[in-house]
């Protein structure tokens, strides 16, 4: 009789049930309780990619489900590389990215009366707070039916993570059910169904739309995620209704298209706005005046009910996932011949070409400017974009991530991931790596010095799996700037080191790496770095005092009257 005990145990019926699933990818960092699990996964066929962080691991798996529509996975091990994960499963969850983070864990007698185990910690009520949902599993003949659990909870309705508890014994558990038919491992039907809004629900959309003046369509992330790209355009394209997209729906209509429209001004006017896979949140003012028309009706399209109403009334909700909202919606509305005014579409026309003068100007000055800064640096990222458009960008930092998101045009939808909700830095590398693992294609991670600083010793993970990874690190040696000298025998509290050789990262584990000072330098390095398809970094040295506080939200972060304290230091330098 041949041994099956090894196809047995919750490990090998783990792997089986993520493969039986089409899930063959894992992130992760190995240690106790699951470093023979890994192996396992690899001698099965799965691809298993090693980390130096947990947190990079489970952003990795993170964006994994986006570019995917299947949930991500990672692994960590317990108690400190399950807490260095809770971030990024908290990240995904904000964000609605499909994942489920793994963590072996202590056995529940031990954890329930406080015994003392090694990396002892209640994981499973610890994660509930930061998941859409978490399950333990204690018994090997379960695992099956909480991968499933697992699957159906982080892609149905509003994607999101989940966590899964795998304590050490059911790792190496048998599951002796032998009448059970195939272990309980089974392929899921239909997991995220889709569901459609009523004819009552789009036919009230269409009313308030055909009696709007100046309509404004704006566009999130959770349309790139739903593959609604061909559904917007021809809404867009049949209606004239002009557009504007959030950072990671950037390339659902490209970015040069002419209904695309001036922030500033399409706000402050429209009359309706149609949000579609977005939310009033903090990065659209909750809707509110002055950035927002104060009398605009707002019609959302959103797979959660809950969402409709969170900071503004919603006049016409649909809820249904996109796809199915957007099938009916667009046919509806075409069908009433409705189109925008003319006057409507001149006015952001000729505010976005002033708009796009000016900005014109800064990027040509930052050219020659003698203090190299961020437009000299991003305008060769851009130009290779415009040229190679199936590439992709990640990208994270203060003044990087926003100037980065106003210069760099995309063209094709989920090719521009970056921090997204909750703005966490460190999501970097795990984001790049994952989006070259899962599409194969060029990635480009654009980083502030200060975020790259929260994950650059994945770098080593970027080389050791030879991808083609082109980290830019933007370097003004600071948090924001490094002119920040507020006490003169002291650095200041924003002050990274401006001489850092981030490059040389990259050499030491065998990738390539460059550094340039200016324009030129960086217009006849970028395409041949990127060309190579090899892991590299360029470190890109910007003068030190480019960069303002906190970019493009500065009015987040609370101002004290540092002054008077600051004369009182200067007066004591001038006595000296």
């Amino acid at each position: 009789m041949v041994d099956d005990s090894l196809n047995r145990t919750g490990a090998s019926l783990l792997i089986d049930a993520l493969q039986k699933n089409g899930i063959n990818n894992l992130y992760g960092v190995v240690g106790i309780p699951i470093t023979d699990l890994a192996r396992l996964a690899e001698l099965r066929g799965m691809k298993y990619y090693g980390f130096r962080r947990e947190d990079s691991a489970v952003d990795s798996a993170a964006a994994a489900g986006f570019l995917t529509k299947k949930p991500g996975v990672a692994m960590t091990v317990s108690a400190p590389g399950f807490l260095n994960g809770l971030t990024a499963l908290a990240q995904a969850t904000k964000n609605c990215f499909p994942l489920i983070m793994i963590s072996g864990s202590s056995e529940r007698h031990i954890i329930d009366l406080a015994q003392g185990d090694y990396e002892g910690l209640d994981q499973y009520n610890v994660a509930k707070p930061f998941c859409k949902k978490a399950y333990r599993v204690d018994r090997a003949q379960d695992v099956g039916l909480a991968v499933a659990r697992a699957i159906r909870t982080a892609v149905s309705g509003r994607p999101g993570g989940v966590y899964l508890d795998l304590p050490a014994d059911t790792i190496a558990q048998l599951n002796d059910d032998l009448g059970e038919k195939n272990m309980g491992i089974y392929k899921l039907v239909d997991p995220a169904p889709l569901q459609e809004p009523s004819d009552d629900a789009i036919n009230r959309a269409v009313n308030i739309i055909k009696q709007a003046k100046k309509p404004l369509i704006i566009l999130g992330k959770g349309a790139a995620y739903d593959r609604t790209e061909k559904q917007v355009q021809e809404l867009i394209n049949k209606t004239d209704i002009p557009f504007l997209p959030m950072s990671m729906a950037k390339g659902l209509v490209p970015d040069d298209d002419k209904h695309s429209a001036a922030r500033s001004l399409s706000l402050k006017n429209a009359d309706v706005v149609i949000l579609i896979g977005a939310r009033l949140n903090w990065m659209l003012s909750y809707g509110d005046a002055p950035q927002f028309n104060p009398d605009a009706k707002f019609i959302q399209l959103d797979i959660d009910a809950t969402q409709f109403d969170s900071a503004q009334k919603i006049s016409a909700p649909l809820q249904g996932d996109l796809t199915s909202i957007l099938n009916k919606l667009v046919p509806a509305l075409t069908a009433t011949g409705y189109k925008v005014p003319s006057d409507w579409l001149d006015a952001i026309a000729q505010d976005t070409a002033k708009n796009d003068a000016k900005f014109a100007k800064r990027i040509k000055a930052g050219e020659t400017n003698p203090e190299f800064g961020y437009y000299g640096a991003i305008e060769p990222i851009n130009d290779y974009f415009q040229e190679h458009p199936d590439t992709y960008l990640v990208s994270e930092g203060a003044n990087t991530l926003d100037i980065g998101r106003d210069m760099i045009g995309m063209k094709l939808p989920r090719h521009r991931l970056d921090t997204g909700t909750w703005g966490v830095m460190g999501v970097g590398m795990g984001y790049a790596i994952a989006t070259a693992v899962e599409t194969g294609k060029h990635v480009v991670a654009l980083d502030g010095d200060s975020a790259f600083g929260f994950d650059g010793m994945d770098v080593e993970t970027m080389c050791r799996y030879n991808l083609p990874i082109t980290v830019v690190v933007i370097n003004n040696g600071g948090i924001y700037n490094g002119v920040d000298n507020v006490v003169p025998d002291q650095l200041g509290p924003t002050t990274l080191d401006p001489t850092g050789r981030y490059d040389l990262i990259a050499k030491a584990f065998g990738g390539d790496n460059y550094y340039v000072t200016n324009y030129q330098e960086m217009k006849d390095t970028f395409a041949t770095a990127v060309d190579s398809g090899r892991p590299s970094i360029i470190n890109v040295q910007i003068d030190p005092s480019m960069g303002k506080e906190s970019g493009h939200i500065g009015n987040l972060n609370p101002e004290l009257n540092l002054k008077p304290l600051e004369e009182a230091e200067q007066k004591k330098i001038d006595k000296e």
